[in-house]
């Protein structure tokens, strides 16, 4: 008869540096049976948007919910209290939100793709994706000023024009990376030691993504095609500007890398679209109007659905706010991702869901 171990992993751990607890539960290296605690850091953000800060302001303090999703954040709260002030923002500042926007999620999934790399102990890899995703960087610190909190999505609209020089700069940038990011692709798709052998291991399925109400690439990779970006054209014209929903079939390791790197693809073209097609606008409506009334704001943020509630009652400082990160959705289908599978693939599958705990916890 097989012995049975408990082997915890996080919240310090190697592969997992974030507040979250797994218990595994081993017979001869095989997980049988996974047990998740989230273990919150109370910031007080929510409450602190409802009781210390203006409505206005409230955009610059969900920035700070997360420095990788900032964007995602701001953007969602600043869409929130617009519909709470019945306001329809000018037409550049909803195609310069979607800008940098893709630039983030290309920024997040690079990372993804680097931590990938690290847990599978490829270290060279790991080097040389750190160095490509510089230029996202970059790029977003010249479109936005901050290199980490870009402030960027302000309520009405945005905070910052796109310079033509910095437009050039954004293009000249995005073509030298497609040589780069192809040969990402053919090292995802061809190297064993990277993901050819992880195929099969932290599998869920249609189904199970399904029922688990499983978001973003981790829901994608399984072949359930759900992607906000396709479903609120009242917010922000997407398919004005190419958008295209990726979509994988196995629901493993490899299939959520390949996944991240196709819409790598698909956000460079909307990227190159929308700065071929700029419209001419002011950047901002202004109003004097407080919010009033409750809203609901739906936002594809690089890890999936980004949920904002808000609650307004004619005065400077909000009523309630509340937000739902993409990783506390995605938490029951990792726990089942696990189950069946070696202990000694839990770190490529840990960096393939991709887990921020930082914007559940806040």
């Amino acid at each position: 008869m097989s012995k049975q171990y408990e082997i915890p992993v996080g919240a310090q751990h190697i592969s997992l540096l974030e507040p979250l607890h797994f218990k595994f539960t081993t017979e001869n290296e095989k997980i049988i049976s996974t047990a998740a605690n989230v273990y919150y850091v109370h910031r007080g953000i929510e409450q602190a948007c409802c009781s210390k800060f203006k409505f206005r302001q409230v955009s610059f303090v969900v920035g700070r919910v997360c420095g990788l999703c900032s964007i995602s954040h701001t953007t969602a709260y600043s869409q929130v209290a617009e519909k709470l002030l019945n306001l329809e923002i000018p037409r550049r500042a909803k195609y310069l939100r979607m800008l940098v926007i893709e630039l983030d999620r290309i920024h997040s999934h690079l990372l993804c793709l680097i931590h990938v790399s690290e847990n599978a102990g490829f270290e060279a890899l790991f080097m040389k994706t750190m160095q490509y995703r510089e230029f996202s960087m970059e790029l977003l610190e010249a479109i936005c000023g901050n290199r980490i909190q870009y402030d960027f999505s302000i309520v009405g609209g945005v905070a910052r024009d796109l310079k033509l020089p910095v437009a050039h700069e954004v293009v000249g940038r995005l073509k030298r990376f497609k040589p780069e990011l192809d040969e990402l692709m053919d090292i995802f798709m061809h190297n064993w030691t990277l993901s050819l052998k992880n195929k099969g291991s932290g599998k869920i399925t249609r189904e199970t993504a399904m029922r688990l109400n499983v978001v973003g690439p981790f829901a994608r990779a399984a072949g359930l095609a759900i992607d906000v970006r396709n479903e609120t054209e009242d917010l922000l014209p997407w398919k004005e500007v190419g958008f295209e929903m990726i979509t994988g079939e196995d629901g493993d390791v490899h299939a959520r890398n390949i996944v991240r790197l196709k819409e790598i693809y698909v956000s460079i073209n909307i990227i190159e679209n929308i700065i071929n097609g700029l419209p001419e606008s002011e950047l901002v409506t202004e109003t004097k109007a407080f919010p009033d009334g409750e809203a609901v704001v739906r936002l594809e943020a690089p890890r999936g659905e980004l949920f904002y509630y808000a609650k307004g009652n004619k005065t400077q400082v909000l009523e309630r706010l509340k937000i739902k990160a993409p990783t506390f959705s995605n938490i029951a289908g990792m726990v089942e991702g696990f189950t069946g599978n070696e202990y000694g693939s839990v770190p490529a599958i840990i960096a393939s869901y991709d887990p921020c705990l930082s914007c559940t916890a806040r």
